[in-house]
């Protein structure tokens, strides 16, 4: 049985596609949702799925080794962030190596970085007068959004296109793809 843990900071979309993608694959199983938020939609959306939750403040997530040492525990095969707005701790990236993913909503190295997320994404895309977005599915390391790229989709962006629009249109291939890449993650921890 693979345990994944999904990370989120907001309302949740992601984590429950995810959620729901794995719910009648007795190999996968969706051990926790853990946040940072403590009014984040995820929480509704995990304990309507049944999915336990936990939560934390920033001083035990960077002062102490307790969320990394509940992960090890339980024991979590891949951590998984769904609109998770923190960086990650080192220590937490060195006790997963090559076992934490993201998906960022746009083209890495695009608009990219600290600062770079939801809607501030979007608004820059814009701005930038760029023809196409997408997402970037990545794993993690200590810096925001430079870990290897798994996995990239894009969707045109219309000149009269509102960051809302393209915002649609980037959750819309979320949706789709992370659910699935999540999965041939998975399967390549065992070969």
């Amino acid at each position: 049985m693979k345990r994944i843990a999904l990370f989120a900071s907001g309302s949740g979309s992601n984590a429950e596609q995810i959620a729901t993608y794995f719910a009648d694959n007795a190999d996968v199983t969706i051990s926790l949702i853990v946040s940072n938020n403590h009014k984040a939609g995820v929480i509704d959306r995990a304990r309507r799925l049944h999915i336990p939750v936990l939560l934390f403040d920033r001083k035990t997530f960077y002062e102490t080794d307790q969320i990394t040492e509940i992960l090890l525990n339980q024991p979590i095969d891949l951590i998984v962030l769904a609109g998770f707005m923190w960086l990650m701790p080192s220590k937490l990236v060195q006790a997963f190596p090559d076992k934490i993913i993201n998906i960022h909503p746009a083209l890495l190295p695009k608009f990219g970085g600290k600062g770079m997320y939801g809607h501030f994404v979007h608004e820059a895309v814009v701005a930038a007068n760029e023809t196409e977005s997408g997402i970037t599915i990545h794993y993690v390391n200590e810096r925001y959004d430079e870990g290897q790229i798994i996995f990239q989709a894009s969707c045109p962006v219309l000149p009269t296109d509102t960051p809302e629009d393209v915002a649609k249109k980037v959750q819309a291939l979320e949706h789709v793809h992370y659910p699935r890449v999540v999965a041939e993650v998975l399967a390549k921890l065992d070969s």
